[in-house]
């Protein structure tokens, strides 16, 4: 199973069992928890950059 890491919060999750995902310029993100997935869609350039 393909595994990739919560943006957010850092936390490493399974794709398939993603709370949620969002797309920023094109790349798709997921999310561990719905808050997070919130959060990423307040500041996405925040996330998307690494710069939390």
């Amino acid at each position: 199973m393909a595994t990739t890491t919560d943006p957010v919060c850092g936390m490493s999750i399974e794709e398939s069992a993603a709370a949620g995902s969002a797309t920023h310029e094109g790349t798709t993100y997921c999310f561990c928890s719905p808050a997070c997935e919130h959060r990423f869609e307040a500041e996405p350039e925040k996330y998307a950059s690494g710069d939390q």
